[in-house]
């Protein structure tokens, strides 16, 4: 997705009828369940407006965007976030690389994510990190701009993957970055990688409460040839319990299905996560 794909007024009228769909599903749920478009990255980067109008007719009330919208234009950002009013759609997120965070980046990060009606930018990538040190440097960077988005009423956050995990010099580098940043900056735990680096998600989540506004329902196996492929709810992660801590004590807002690897097609498998949540969640 580092082209910008032109949205029509014609393509925009032809969404518009699905807009229906989201605001129900909004309303009726206290913590409702988003899709981050990762999972559909590779029909996003051909058609955007399809791919999107798509999950909208799904029923996912909310998406994320992940990191190429940083090259987008604030022109473009504005035909994008109509194309989700259309839709009745909401983006509460963004996934960002660590130049949203730096001083030259940070006020384009917080131009889109205003005009997409963002509150969390997030960075899913951070710079090269060697030692706790380093993780030291991206927690400021993390505090730097928390004080930068505050006047925007945005915050950032901080999305795990497998390394945070792994002790480094002694100390799990997301115990670091939870430590050295302000209550201002959330957590976005990726409870798949945090499985497959054999931690407790449950216990993470309970030992830092109030920082979880967004939760990846990310699964995993540890079964051979599954991994990362298997649905939402087909995994080892411990759902109920998640759920339990996360609205209880861990702060949540919403959720956000994300889906890595695959056996079936991108759109069939983020509808086939959606089902399964619903299921487990009526």
């Amino acid at each position: 997705m580092t082209t910008q794909p032109q949205i029509s007024r014609r393509s925009f009228l032809a969404a518009s009828a699905a807009a229906p769909f989201a605001p129900r599903l909004w309303a009726a749920d206290r913590y409702p369940v988003g899709l981050e478009l990762y999972s559909v990255r590779g029909m996003l980067q051909k058609d955007l407006k399809g791919t999107v109008t798509a999950v909208a007719k799904m029923g996912y009330p909310i998406v994320e965007f992940y990191s190429p919208y940083y090259s987008w234009t604030p022109d473009y950002a504005k035909e994008v976030r109509k194309l989700l009013d259309d839709l009745g759609l909401r983006c509460l997120s963004t996934h960002n690389g660590a130049v949203s965070f730096t001083a030259d980046g940070v006020q384009k990060a917080i131009e889109l994510n205003g005009i997409l009606g963002s509150r969390y930018i997030v960075m899913a990538s951070p710079p090269r990190v060697e030692n706790r040190d380093g993780w030291k440097k991206v927690a400021e960077m993390l505090n730097q701009a928390a004080e930068k988005m505050a006047s925007a009423k945005m915050r950032p956050g901080y999305h795990n993957h497998q390394q945070e995990f792994r002790p480094v010099e002694g100390v799990r580098p997301i115990e670091i970055i939870a430590r050295e940043t302000s209550k201002a900056v959330i957590l976005q735990l990726d409870v798949g990688t945090c499985l497959e680096v054999k931690q407790d998600p449950v216990d993470w989540i309970r030992k830092n409460p109030g920082r979880f506004a967004c939760i990846h329902l990310k699964d995993y196996s540890p079964e051979p040839d599954k991994g990362y492929r298997v649905l939402f709810g087909e995994g080892a992660a411990p759902w109920k319990q998640i759920f339990q801590a996360a609205e209880s004590v861990g702060g949540v807002e919403y959720y956000m299905i994300e889906q890595e690897g695959y056996s079936l097609p991108e759109l069939e498998t983020a509808q086939r996560c959606l089902e399964n949540y619903r299921r487990m969640r009526a």
